[in-house]
């Protein structure tokens, strides 16, 4: 008994060190926003597809926020944010952790692959731009957030064309939704994690000066406003009726007044306020087109 109770224990303190790893809670809104990708983008919801979906969707983010730690275990070290993740504290391998990111793309691409040549094609280009852009890139130049935001905004994408089997107009403008919504988000963290990164020597926010200004909070404005504008060209190429133009109106209307508030203060709570203003815009946003295509559809 007390050897089972040993191995339970040991069991769920492995899977809380791959859960910091994977960066679970990331992982499980990438899910979300792929699933939910799929819903708008299939005329008839499969199961078999849906599983799919969120294998692949789980896997390549696995493999992906695995081998971005590789990458940075030495630069996590420095940070008071990362300093305790298992490859810093080295609970886990780098070999580890190496192979298990090598089997989790492997298993992502092959469940995506499994369903069309898109969803896998954007999948792996999704994993090396991440793994092998994005997070080199960080410690070169603040044009990282620009491109962490490709294979940022990808999951929602790799779900539509999970569900329609091509590429369209429409997957595109679900893209460009999640795009535009990542730069609010990432500015804000920055800001308030600024001392952190500079530690670390991570350029994340957009001034030359390297420094946190009111370019920082003016870039955010200008990223989060144009989720006003969004909405009208999805309403008017009829890829949404009026309860999702209504709904993501509302939301891109309340991102950007948070932007504007962080814009006006310019300090920690108006930033905090902005970060948890885009937490509520992507899910909701979601949820409000597909209902707008399942009550309207």
């Amino acid at each position: 008994m007390a050897f089972t109770i040993q191995a339970i224990q040991l069991i769920r303190s492995r899977l809380a060190e791959y859960a910091v790893l994977v960066k679970m809670r990331l992982t499980l809104l990438v899910v979300f926003s792929s699933v939910f990708g799929y819903f708008l983008g299939a005329e008839v919801i499969q199961g078999s597809v849906l599983f799919l979906v969120i294998i692949g969707g789980l896997f390549i983010t696995f493999a992906a926020n695995s081998m971005n730690q590789v990458l940075e275990k030495d630069y996590d070290r420095l940070m008071t944010r990362t300093q305790n993740r298992p490859l810093v504290t080295g609970t886990i391998s780098v070999p580890e952790a190496v192979l298990f990111s090598g089997i989790s793309c492997v298993i992502g691409v092959v469940a995506l692959a499994a369903i069309n040549f898109w969803a896998a094609l954007f999948g792996m280009i999704s994993f090396l731009l991440y793994a092998f852009v994005y997070t080199p890139l960080k410690r070169i130049h603040p044009i990282a957030v620009l491109v962490g935001a490709i294979p940022g905004a990808m999951p929602v994408f790799i779900g539509w064309v999970s569900g329609s089997g091509m590429l369209a107009q429409a997957g595109l403008m679900l893209f460009s939704l999640q795009f535009f919504w990542q730069f609010p988000h990432f500015w804000a963290i920055a800001w308030l994690g600024h001392e952190d990164y500079s530690r670390a020597g991570f350029k994340m926010l957009p001034e030359a000066s390297e420094t946190p200004t009111r370019e920082t909070a003016r870039q955010s404005l200008i990223y989060a406003s144009m989720l006003t504008i969004l909405p009208m060209l999805f309403f008017a190429f009829g890829f949404t009726g009026w309860i999702g133009l209504s709904v993501l109106f509302l939301l891109g209307a309340h991102y950007t007044r948070a932007g504007y508030a962080f814009y006006r203060a310019l300090d920690d709570g108006s930033a905090r306020r902005l970060l948890y203003s885009s937490f509520l815009y992507l899910p909701v946003a979601l949820i409000g087109l597909f209902a707008d295509q399942w009550i309207l559809g």
